[in-house]
Formats: structure tokens, C-alpha cells, sequence
């Protein structure tokens, strides 16, 4: 399953190489596995209390925007609800894709913003960008 939306976010890749971050990883590492070992992507991993040395210490309410120069996706795997409006947030300062994977039964709490839900080889997501 989590394979399908590493998938999903490579497709995005074109002539330029892709940059993504991935947004409060936690201990979950299996979509940013998979885009770390795709060419032509280059990706980061943040999270407020980072589980080891690869993972770059970052406050979504606080981001530290050098992180996110030029960056064209964000997602998170998960978040959780009080920092859901801090992704909408970097996004809308980013003018990046965002991702969010939520738990299956959880509302977004993202405001006025209508992600679209979008459902791709089994694995339902919802997006907000220009795709």
C-alpha cells in the first residue's frame, strides 16, 4: 500500500529532478524509503522530535523555510489533527502540492481549503495543489 503512494508521488517527476519533504515522519519510514531510492527526487524528512540522525529537526508551526526552498510536494503521513492547518500553512507559502494521508476516519482540520480526496491504486489520500 505505502509503495502506491511513493509511486503516485514519483509520477510527478518531469525533465527537473523532484523535491519533496515529508512533514512529521515519526518512526514511519516506508514512503520516504521509497522515494529516497528513486532517481531524480531529492527528499527530506523533518519531524519536532527526530527519531535519528537523518531526520532534520523542524516545528511546523515555526518551519524554517530554508528547508523548503523550492520545494514541489509536501506530505505528511498521519499528522496529526493540531498541526493539519500548519502543512495547509508551508503549503500555501511553498506553492507546493500537499499530501495528507490521514488516519482511515479522521477529518482534516484544515479550514476553508478543499483538498481533493483522491483514491490511487487502493490507497486514499487527500491532495490540494496544482496537479
Amino acid at each position: 500500500m505505502w509503495e502506491c503512494l511513493g509511486e503516485f508521488i514519483s509520477n510527478f517527476k518531469e525533465d527537473e529532478p523532484l523535491k519533496v519533504a515529508e512533514i512529521a515522519i515519526g518512526k514511519f519510514e516506508d514512503v520516504y524509503n521509497y522515494l529516497n531510492k528513486e532517481k531524480d527526487i531529492d527528499i527530506i524528512k523533518t519531524d519536532i522530535q527526530p527519531n535519528n540522525k537523518t531526520t532534520i529537526k523542524d516545528d511546523i508551526s515555526n518551519p524554517n523555510m530554508n528547508l523548503y526552498k523550492n520545494i514541489d510536494i509536501l506530505y505528511s503521513i498521519r499528522p496529526p489533527y493540531e498541526i493539519q492547518p500548519y502543512l495547509m500553512n508551508l503549503r500555501d507559502k511553498t506553492n507546493s502540492i500537499l499530501i495528507i494521508k490521514p488516519l482511515f476516519n479522521e477529518d482534516l482540520n484544515i479550514g476553508e481549503n478543499k483538498m481533493k480526496l483522491k483514491n490511487y491504486k487502493g490507497i486514499s489520500f487527500y491532495i490540494y495543489g496544482d496537479i
